[in-house]
């Protein structure tokens, strides 16, 4: 029987939507890499492989997604308005995705440099602040990072994919069983629901948390929910006065509840992720934009026991059934910052945002984002937050020639931004894999091809994630020694510029094989010895420090 698949033609740099007569179903189409997923990962490595020359001449690539990727390819969104997932791309990810010419595809007035950070302690308000022209970065307008929205980024790829015809896109297709064929070593065939069979010689799983490829290959995974649910919106604000430069800087809080961030994507639009308890979060989206627009600047200006107070106020009045109103949250926060003795021109004060901005600005201005006055409308929503990773990359035994990246092989808090990066550092190294084994005349889908992406990315990934965890888990008490500890030693780490630096290179992708991340996993299990810096700086605090670390992280580890 002959069915219909709707794919992609390639003509005048645009995807055009056609139909064509498809094979028999009963005969599997033999395919070199299918690439299960069209998110960012599965798109650039799709790009990726069809920058290459060797493989455009040698292999059949196939991506396979289950939605209309037409409207990815179409988004065209009003101006000042922005989605509410956005990421921060590092340089090395932007110079994968330069190097694979798929940049030149991405609206760059879509995207905005981060110049500066500013993280600080919700409990005892110790801070440490980052600057690209630490790293001479800060002119050229490079930045640390550069935030860009995921559809901007996924679009750039799509558009990227119009120039390569040796790669096929099928849309609209979802996968419905994945098995093996008989005759050709075992390769997995993927069942779509539109009646065709893919046999391929590589099935790569770019296809989430719940990856079918992962279940085909019967890849176990390890992790946990956090007690977490991670609140995303866009964010519209007053432009920075003429004395307080661009809007390029990410602020961070870590309140007890989870950390807050700011992250700018334009003059007057930034980007929400609020991590925080999940009935907290339901209630805050209950209780609608205008008191979640308060409730976002007091999160970043007033004094942790207020925020327990006002928290607790919009639990109740939601638990109720009748969710605060916004003149009754403004009045209290406004009854608040009184009582903190936070004057009306004060920068901590939401009576601020009634100015025109454009004057001399308040003291301590630039420690602080920009008050929130609207939320753009449909672009407040929630998720669920969890650590996992899987116990391999690599299918096994019969399940063989199958590969995870990305998502579908781990995921991470996302309090430093890094989850993209990371899924694109392993699209970087299979890309690069396949390419090896096609120079050495190997075959791509067979283990020894893919074992060096297998042992290059599972460590790097653990390690990165290891770290994120046990932040998170560091930042999630109000225990006052853990809280004076984990203080202490952000403020050191404050006053040393060259450390401050490392960690910027490694944030941004600046550094080289030597990792500042495998300083930080090693000094998270074993933090007393990476105090001895400090102990030359103020006698006597390394002990307590490590020790206090330490406790934290083992009970962490014991109440997993």
């Amino acid at each position: 029987m002959l069915t219909s698949a709707r794919i992609y033609h390639r003509a005048a740099g645009r995807l055009h939507p056609s139909w064509r007569r498809s094979v028999s179903t009963a005969t599997p189409e033999e395919w070199d890499v299918v690439i299960v997923g069209g998110g960012p990962a599965g798109l650039a490595l799709a790009s990726a492989l069809g920058s290459s020359q060797l493989v455009r001449d040698s292999l059949r690539v196939a991506l396979v997604e289950a939605s209309d990727l037409s409207k990815v390819h179409h988004w065209s969104p009003a101006a000042d308005t922005f989605s509410n997932r956005a990421s921060s791309l590092t340089h090395k990810s932007q110079a994968f995705l330069k190097d694979i010419r798929a940049w030149e595809h991405i609206d760059e007035e879509r995207t905005c440099p981060i110049e500066d950070m500013q993280v600080w302690d919700g409990v005892s308000d110790a801070r440490i602040e980052f600057s690209a022209s630490l790293l001479g970065l800060g002119a050229a307008g490079q930045g640390m990072a550069r935030m860009t929205e995921n559809l901007n980024l996924q679009r750039g790829l799509l558009r990227h994919l119009c120039s390569v015809p040796q790669v096929t896109i099928l849309d609209k297709a979802k996968v419905q069983s994945i098995g093996h064929a008989e005759g050709v070593g075992g390769w997995p065939l993927v069942h779509l629901d539109n009646g065709r069979i893919l046999c391929s010689r590589l099935l790569v799983g770019a296809d989430g948390f719940n990856s079918p490829v992962r279940a085909f290959a019967k890849i176990s995974s390890y992790g946990w929910a956090y007690d977490t649910q991670a609140i995303v919106a866009t964010m519209v604000h007053p432009p920075r006065g003429a004395f307080m430069g661009p809007n390029t800087t990410a602020y961070q809080r870590f309140l007890p509840t989870g950390p807050i961030a700011f992250l700018p994507l334009s003059p007057i639009v930034s980007s929400l992720v609020w991590s925080t308890k999940p009935p907290l979060a339901a209630a805050l989206i209950a209780s609608g934009p205008s008191v979640l627009a308060s409730m976002i600047n007091a999160a970043f200006r007033l004094p942790d026991v207020s925020m327990r107070y006002l928290n607790g106020l919009i639990l109740d009045a939601h638990s109720s059934g009748t969710p605060a109103t916004p003149p009754q949250i403004q009045g209290e926060i406004a009854w608040r910052e009184r009582s903190h003795g936070i004057e009306e021109t004060s920068a901590y004060a939401s009576a601020f945002l009634a100015t025109d901005n454009q004057g001399i600005p308040p003291s301590g201005a630039e420690f602080l984002p920009p008050l929130v006055t609207s939320l753009q409308p449909g672009t407040v929503a929630s998720f669920p937050l969890r650590f996992n990773h899987t116990d391999s990359y690599l299918g096994e035994d019969q399940y063989s020639r199958t590969v995870l990246l990305g998502d579908a092989a781990h995921t991470v808090h996302p309090l430093a931004g890094q989850g993209l990066n990371l899924g694109l550092a392993d699209v970087e190294c299979l890309s690069r894999c396949i390419q090896d084994a096609l120079l050495q005349g190997g075959d791509v889908g067979s283990r020894t091809a893919l074992l060096p992406y297998a042992q290059e990315r599972y460590f790097a990934n653990h390690k990165i994630m290891s770290v994120m965890d046990k932040l998170h888990k560091l930042y999630s008490t109000s225990a006052e020694p853990l809280v004076w500890a984990r203080s202490v030693g952000l403020e050191v780490v404050n006053e040393f510029d060259s450390v401050k630096a490392a960690l910027m290179m490694e944030a941004s992708g600046k550094t080289g094989e030597a990792s500042i991340w495998d300083l930080a996993a090693r000094g998270a299990e074993n933090f007393a010895a990476a105090t001895d810096a400090a102990r030359t700086v103020r006698s006597g605090i390394s002990g307590l420090l490590g020790a206090g670390v330490q406790t934290v992280l083992k009970a962490a580890s014991r109440n997993q």
